[in-house]
Order: structure tokens, then C-alpha cells, then sequence
């Protein structure tokens, strides 16, 4: 059992990000087994889960004429448009039926503000505006943290870096992830995290 300054922090293993799914990741319930596995070594488990409203702005369908995975321009910087996906309610929303979700003790939602984007599971896109996700870990004497999940060079990525620049220790497991590769979204993840300190391991 890991100590109890540690973390598992599982982003976003729904329904939609694998495949079959509206936004599905290659493979991405290939990792199921061993997440599940990797729980049983915590004492502080959090899944994270997309949560978006159906007008989100973050939706290709919600811009006429815009193509899925182009880019627009938010208040807050470049936005991705995706195909829409876990929507609030949805089938796609829920968690893969294969995930185990008993060992958790959080669900962190994110997403549910239409005009945001929130791929972290700390911040929205903004990076000003909180999940609750440090403080929680805070007030469980969480230091170091683990993360799995979807997608490898977004919200895994995202999460990596805004828990780095929290002072928290933070390791990717590769291997207990999958990528969108969106135009070299893995490389240029790859490189940011470990530029800011992120472990990268197997």
C-alpha cells in the first residue's frame, strides 16, 4: 500500500473517450485493468469525469459552420472544437462499465460552465478558476500524485502540469494512458510536463 501522501488521480475514463464513443481515444479502455489494479495500492482515490452542458462552447456543433477539431479563439486563449460529449446525463457521460468506481472517494466534474472548456482536473482553461481538487488533496496531507487516464496530451497533460505548478510531486503513467495525437498534441505534452518537472514513467 502507498503511503497516504499519495495520490491516484484517474481523468476521465467515460464512455465517450473510448471506443464506440463520440470523442473516442485509441484504445482507451485498454487501461481499465490496470487502473483498477493500481487503486488497490491507494488510500486516496479520485476520478475525474467531463461533465458539459449540451450548448458547451467547446462543441463544434455549437459554432455553424465549424469543423470538429479546428480552433477558435476564446477569451481564454486557442480552444479545440470537439465533437460533442459527455453531455450531462448522458451515456457517454458515464463512466466506462468496465472502470472500477467503489475505491474512489471523490468525483471531480469538470466542464459543466458553457463558456469554459476545462480539461485539468485543477483548473478551468482559464487557469484561474478552480475545480476544489487541491484543496481537497490538501486537507488529506496529499503530497505526491499519480496520474492515469484520458487523454495522455490533454486533460492528463493539462492536470500534470497545473499539479506541478501546485508544488505537488507528480508522476504520468504512460502506460495507464491513451492519446488523442491531435496535430503532435503528444510530443509537445510530453515535452511541457517534463519542462516542468513531471516524472514520466511506464
Amino acid at each position: 500500500m502507498r503511503p497516504a501522501t499519495e495520490a491516484l488521480i484517474v481523468i476521465d475514463v467515460q464512455n465517450d473517450f473510448c471506443p464506440g464513443g463520440a470523442l473516442a481515444v485509441a484504445g482507451g479502455d485498454e487501461i481499465i485493468p490496470r487502473i483498477n489494479a493500481l487503486m488497490r495500492e491507494f488510500r486516496v482515490v479520485v476520478l475525474t469525469q467531463d461533465w458539459h452542458p449540451a450548448d458547451h462552447a467547446s462543441f463544434a456543433a455549437n459554432h455553424p459552420g465549424a469543423a470538429p477539431f479546428s480552433v477558435t479563439e476564446m477569451d481564454y486563449g486557442p480552444q479545440v472544437l470537439w465533437p460533442t460529449h459527455c453531455v450531462q446525463g448522458s451515456p457517454g457521460a458515464e463512466f466506462h462499465p468496465g472502470l472500477a468506481t467503489d475505491p474512489a472517494q471523490l468525483v471531480v466534474r469538470k466542464g459543466f460552465r458553457a463558456a469554459i472548456d476545462s480539461y485539468s482536473a485543477f483548473f478551468e482553461n482559464d487557469h484561474r478558476t478552480p475545480t476544489g481538487l487541491e484543496g481537497y488533496l490538501r486537507t488529506r496531507g496529499v503530497e505526491r500524485l499519480v496520474l492515469a487516464g484520458l487523454a495522455t496530451d490533454f486533460c492528463v497533460a493539462y492536470s500534470a502540469l497545473d499539479a506541478a505548478r501546485l508544488g505537488f510531486g507528480v508522476t504520468l503513467l504512460e502506460g495507464a494512458c491513451r492519446a488523442i495525437d491531435l496535430n503532435g498534441s503528444l510530443a509537445e505534452a510530453r515535452a511541457k510536463t517534463l519542462a516542468a518537472g513531471v516524472i514520466w514513467a511506464a
